[in-house]
């Protein structure tokens, strides 16, 4: 196919309020890798293409993926904004099912912030033990290099 010939499909594709990848990008804040990526674990329905190949998405499509960003800003899954998005779709869906996802996520960001917690206290006491000196002696080596039991 001609360039001309891919030109006025572009164009065609424009008029009709359709955006190519990197304005689906721009305006989602999702970079285009992670946009092929989406589609790939289809959380995105396949794009429409152009003849020449090129990814055109519509005004939904970039709706989904701010959709799946905010998800994935707030820590949810692949598996979890999975299953929010067909809640989100299914508008017969029970908001309780929702509920659940979110109070599951949380508990398991609880769970994390616990072990955060953890490991700054182990790493302060290590850092309080060592002096910083020209000395070789350096409890934080030690303690990571200790052997387990």
């Amino acid at each position: 196919m001609t360039v001309k010939a891919q030109a006025i499909e572009l164009s065609q594709a424009r008029q009709a309020g359709l955006h190519h990848i990197g304005e689906a990008a721009t305006m989602s804040r999702v970079s285009a890798r992670m946009i092929r990526h989406y589609e790939e674990l289809d959380l995105l329905k396949p794009a429409r293409r152009t003849s020449a190949g090129y990814r055109l998405y519509d005004d939904n499509d970039v709706h989904t993926l701010q959709f799946i960003r905010r998800g994935r800003d707030l820590g949810f899954s692949i598996e979890e904004i999975r299953q929010l998005l067909g809640l989100w779709h299914n508008r017969r869906r029970a908001s309780g099912d929702v509920l659940r996802i979110a109070q599951k996520h949380v508990a398991a960001l609880d769970e994390k912030i616990r072990e955060l917690r953890g490991m700054r206290r182990t790493l302060e006491k290590l850092m309080g033990a060592c002096h910083g000196n020209d000395l070789p002696d350096c409890p934080i080596l030690d303690d990571l290099a200790a052997l387990s039991d």
